[in-house]
């Protein structure tokens, strides 16, 4: 992340909030700085949506203190909407509202507003800015709702699942204006349930789930942090006992998924000769082996025992 300031945009306590006897913040504790971007990394359910309309002012909180750009989004609505910019899960307009004219009706929602014609130009809407809404693609509605959450010019933007539903192409065009929000030191806090997007682009991740932080700190310490060892994936011609794999030299843990042997190992040379000479001890066979270093899905699946679509 290149930026100097470290001086938090969003600070977060003990923020807790409960619908009935469903407890869907359980006091979690975050700060995000400034220029930076940040992942809420979890499955669905575990309180990223509750947690960013609270930031934006939509829902109030039970419990905890929050502060955006120094206001009290409880109290200060008014004023706090002017410094952020936001694109929930769903964004809705008029059919017959063409792409020019939601910018520029958006943009007399705020005192100050960027050009509707760089917005346009910036994420790719020039060409249709006289098309109904309705006659969009999905990738183009995703970005202009992007367009629309940068219309006051904002200096942090709240994403809530900003790619779910895209094919990878259109990912891959949200990720680079993503990217792009951080050239420009512009804050950002993105929710997601994808592991490939947290680990490209968020300098920092806080995992939650069922309410709770169980874990913060960039891709990288998250990893490191875990204690966790390298990734051994293996297809085998049949099957064989999860608990004789656990017993093989280095191996540290073993799971299976979808017909595949997870194993972690460390170091992992040993681990292969122990699996191979097992295998011929038991007339098995190798199809497939695969070495890949921890992800933060070994990290949450390590931390609560389920991956992250369960």
């Amino acid at each position: 992340m290149s930026n100097d300031n470290n001086s938090a945009v969003v600070r977060v306590e003990g923020l807790r909030k409960t619908y009935g006897n469903i407890e869907a913040l359980r006091g979690i504790t975050f700060e995000i700085k400034t220029g930076e971007v940040f992942g809420l990394l979890g499955p669905n359910g575990a309180g990223k949506t509750t947690t960013i309309e609270i930031l934006e002012g939509l829902r109030l909180p039970d419990g905890g203190t929050v502060m955006v750009c120094g206001m009290d989004p409880a109290r200060e609505q008014a004023a706090l909407k002017e410094r952020i910019g936001g694109q929930l899960q769903a964004t809705v307009l008029p059919d017959k509202i063409r792409v020019e004219e939601a910018l520029r009706l958006f943009a007399t929602f705020y005192q100050q507003s960027a050009s509707v014609e760089m917005l346009m130009e910036h994420f790719g809407l020039l060409e249709k800015r006289r098309t109904f809404y309705e006659n969009l693609s999905g990738g183009q509605k995703q970005r202009l709702a992007l367009a629309l959450a940068m219309v006051n010019n904002p200096t942090l933007v709240l994403l809530d699942e900003p790619t779910v539903g895209l094919d990878a192409q259109l990912r891959r065009d949200i990720y680079f204006l993503i990217e792009q929000f951080r050239e420009e030191n512009r804050t950002t806090l993105l929710t997601t349930h994808y592991i490939e997007e947290a680990e490209r682009l968020c300098d920092r991740v806080a995992i939650i789930d069922h309410g709770q932080l169980i874990a913060l700190g960039t891709p990288r310490e998250l990893v490191l942090n875990s204690g966790m060892s390298t990734r051994l994936e293996v297809r085998l011609a049949r099957p064989v006992s999860l608990d004789r794999l656990k017993q093989l030299e280095a191996v540290q843990d073993c799971r299976e998924e979808e017909g595949r042997y997870i194993l972690h190992a460390q170091p992992p040379a040993l681990a292969v000769a122990a699996l191979v000479r097992f295998l011929e001890a038991e007339g098995n066979s190798l199809h497939d082996l695969h070495i890949a270093q921890v992800t933060l899905e070994d990290v949450f699946v390590e931390m609560t025992g389920r991956r992250m679509e369960e």
